[in-house]
């Protein structure tokens, strides 16, 4: 009986290699050819920087160049227009392909209310620091007499005291009312001529008052550490007020304590 032709090596081989070529074939074709015509293998996309942009901008922006956009988030950015894009992902310049989608944050329309602080009594310093970490910002600063110098003693919202707790929309500028550290209360100038510069001092801080200038003088008629003359002078209804200065001139070398 004849052998028939599959069965020998060599057709057997040929076999073997037609198969493995068409396999091959196939193979390249599938990855070379078919995914790269199917899914844009190559081609790629920059992204635009949208920040800024409205809404509309933004649509019509991302549908020129074949791409898709989705607010992923809202926040409110005080000075920035409504219904804008504040932050985006991907990045601008990021290279992607047709139809990916741009995750986009938007500001909000209308701000959120925060709860006013309670400022009342801090130092200016500490005062802004406290709006800054609830979202508002620092308005005018005006002052008034009071011995609690760059103290808060109001805080305005549109010309209104607020106090504390009150919601203010996020962003919004307070203003503050500070002590000017001299207070509205005045009196008759006090008379220290003729005193021992110790007992003067006394006087004078006791009186809330203080002490400016200490000018050394001449004088053999006086003893040694004696004020003798005085700026306010002590006139009869002249008045001082709580926090003012008071200038002396001594007899004699003057010590450095004040």
């Amino acid at each position: 009986m004849a052998n028939i032709s599959t069965r020998r090596a060599s057709d057997l081989l040929t076999h073997i290699g037609i198969v493995l070529a068409l396999l091959a074939v196939l193979f390249l074709g599938f990855f070379f050819v078919y995914l790269p015509f199917t899914t844009n293998h190559g081609q790629t996309i920059t992204v635009p920087e949208l920040s800024g942009l409205s809404v509309d901008e933004l649509k019509a922006l991302l549908n020129d160049r074949d791409l898709r956009y989705e607010v992923s988030d809202c926040t409110y950015v005080a000075g920035m227009e409504p219904l804008t894009v504040y932050t985006q992902y991907p990045r601008p310049g990021a290279k992607v392909k047709e139809g990916r989608k741009i995750y986009v944050t938007v500001t909000k329309l209308t701000a959120p209310m925060v709860p006013m602080p309670k400022l009342v009594d801090l130092t200016k310093r500490s005062a802004e620091l406290a709006l800054r970490s609830n979202g508002l910002d620092l308005g005018t600063i005006s002052y008034k007499p009071d011995l609690a110098k760059n103290s808060v003693l109001q805080q305005l919202y549109n010309g209104q005291e607020v106090g504390p707790g009150t919601p203010v929309p996020k962003g919004a500028k307070i203003d503050l009312v500070l002590g000017d550290g001299l207070g509205n209360t005045t009196f008759e100038v006090p008379n220290v001529i003729g005193k021992p510069l110790d007992e003067a001092r006394l006087i004078i801080k006791g009186s809330n008052l203080q002490i400016g200038a200490v000018i050394s003088v001449d004088d053999p008629d006086k003893e040694v550490g004696t004020v003798v003359r005085q700026k306010p002078e002590p006139r009869p209804g002249d008045r001082i007020r709580v926090g003012e200065t008071v200038d002396l001139w001594v007899v004699g070398p003057i010590e450095n304590e004040q």
